[in-house]
């Protein structure tokens, strides 16, 4: 549906001018990704003044959310995992907001698994998604009661794991020794392969991996650890914030502004100033720089190497090398729908939906990959308006519905990469008709109700991401997150040269709560052991200055 696109109107942070910039700040943040925003959160606390600098127009990375024509749709945060008790992603999101973030709960099925005419529901609670499984898959209740308990145990070795990549270097190699640290063979085998050595039913095979969109690896790709991670994340339900996806940035921004620190948008850094082999600041595009004795990259270990450090420099560290050998994650379409009417009388539910053409992922991905013009191998399918307890207030008589796609070729769009965002000529808007098209259709199959119903409707692209977030290719999930991504042991904060330090999803693993994670563990490295012993015992207390 063609419509004029106006610019959204909803904006978190404070829009960078060099003279509002202090002179005196103790670390320095760039990109407000929840990674970046939550380093920046718990130094605070630390007492540390903090400037946040984003390039976008507003705060949050893939946390941010945007409003056009009367509606608003978030651009990543689809849904939050075991929000509902007191687990570690809770804790430390009520830490850093100051306790004023708010979570609503969806239905206890967060997850409609759809292969061709079969549907499969993710029931919230472990034994409730057990049984749920059970009753299609009689026969399999073993194998269920297994894979649930692998899932379990696999996770938990992902949080010594991270808290290893916050200690010096030598301390973390010998800890990563003990057993209770060291990742079993099979984690990072396929998921496919792991489930395999459980069942032999490929059609239970391919419902248990239906997440897999959530990580951008089809089952023969991924790692079982992080298909683990993204299930077991998921057992206790899943969970929305209250106001939409904007109000995570717009929480924590007050905690780092509590010590004098700074959050400001259109904050484009060129270059991290570097010397005496040690980094200093930052030089913005406008030329002006900005000096801390730490600075924190949560642009992406690409980007970092490759476009903020002066080259010279990050040849002799052996990064840019490291991080361009490494596969990036799925490139993906988007499709943003505003319709008139409530989530109720639309009947839009608290599910989300993830529609595949039948049980044979890594085939039908494959398809798509030599085909740009192949069926769909994924349609995603997400309600933020029924989510959102508070959307009515905000958008009365109106709903959203989101659908991510993917995983897309790069290369199909590379032609228009070097034109303006929304003037990109007929052909690349025929492109988008056509992907709307196949994405409607694979909507309104499940929800024929719908059709006709649409108000607004926009589409986004990898050339979309590649121009809001930065990410070259349009990856969703930074580097892809594969065996050999998590065996490369400099992925960690701190960094071989002095006063420069990563955080983000590329430090720990991808989604919300994986970026929240390397926040922590940035924060933790930046202050040292006995900082670090002393930032717990804050986060555990709850007690914010």
């Amino acid at each position: 549906m063609s419509q004029k696109i106006t610019a959204s109107t909803l904006r978190i942070g404070k829009r960078y001018r060099a003279e509002r910039v202090d002179d005196n700040y103790d670390a320095i943040v760039i990109g407000s990704g929840i990674g970046g925003l939550t380093s920046a959160a718990l130094l605070s606390q630390m007492g540390q003044k903090v400037l946040v600098l984003e390039q976008h127009y507003t705060a949050g990375g893939f946390t941010h959310a945007y409003e056009r024509n009367g509606y608003e749709w978030d651009v990543g945060v689809h849904y939050i995992g075991d929000m509902g008790r007191k687990s570690t992603g809770r804790v430390l999101f009520d830490y850093i907001s100051g306790g004023k973030l708010e979570w609503a709960e969806m239905d206890p099925v967060y997850d409609r698994i759809i292969l061709g005419d079969e549907q499969f529901d993710f029931v919230s609670g472990k034994e409730n998604f057990k049984d749920s499984l059970k009753q299609q898959f009689p026969d399999e209740a073993d194998a269920i009661d297994q894979y649930v308990e692998l899932v379990l145990k696999t996770g938990k070795f992902m949080g010594n794991i991270s808290q290893l990549k916050a200690m010096p270097n030598m301390m973390g190699k010998l800890m990563s020794l003990s057993s209770k640290n060291k990742l079993p063979d099979y984690a990072l085998d396929t998921s496919y392969n792991v489930l395999k050595g459980l069942t032999d039913n490929e059609k239970l095979i391919a419902v248990l991996c239906g997440q897999w969109g959530d990580h951008g690896c089809p089952p023969k790709e991924s790692t079982f650890l992080m298909h683990a991670l993204i299930a077991g994340h998921y057992f206790n339900g899943g969970f929305y914030p209250v106001g939409g996806a904007s109000k995570i940035a717009e929480t924590i921004i007050p905690q780092i502004q509590a010590s004098g620190g700074d959050v400001f948008t259109y904050a484009d850094v060129e270059e991290i100033l570097v010397q005496k082999n040690t980094a200093v600041g930052v030089k913005m595009v406008d030329g002006h720089c900005i000096y801390a004795p730490t600075v924190i990259s949560n642009a992406g270990v690409v980007n970092t190497f490759s476009r903020l450090l002066p080259q010279p420099v990050s040849d002799k560290l052996g990064y840019v090398q490291k991080a361009t050998a490494l596969e990036r994650s799925m490139s993906h379409v988007g499709m943003y729908i505003g319709l008139k009417g409530t989530a109720e009388e639309l009947q839009l539910p608290k599910t989300n939906l993830w529609i595949y053409l039948d049980q044979h992922h890594d085939k039908n991905v494959a398809a798509l990959r030599a085909d740009p013009n192949a069926p769909l191998p994924l349609v995603y399918v997400s309600f933020p308006s029924a989510k959102d307890p508070d959307f009515q207030r905000r958008y009365p008589g109106r709903s959203t519905i989101e659908i991510v796609s993917g995983p897309c070729d790069y290369e199909q769009y590379r032609q228009w990469a070097d034109k303006t965002w929304g003037k990109r000529g007929d052909d690349y808007e025929a492109l988008k008709q056509d992907l709307s098209d196949r994405m409607l259709a694979a909507l309104c199959k499940q929800m024929p109700h719908l059709e006709g119903k649409i108000d607004y409707s926009e589409v986004s692209t990898p050339l979309s991401t590649s121009h809001f977030c930065r990410y070259e290719h349009g990856q969703a999930y930074g580097l892809a997150h594969t065996k050999d991504r998590f065996e490369q042991d400099w992925l960690k904060p701190a960094t071989k040269l002095p006063g420069l330090y990563l955080t983000g999803q590329d430090v720990v693993s991808c989604g919300v709560v994986g970026a929240l994670m390397s926040g922590m563990i940035t924060a933790m490295s930046v202050v040292g052991l006995r900082g670090a012993g002393e930032l717990l015992k804050k986060i555990k207390s709850g007690v914010v200055i």
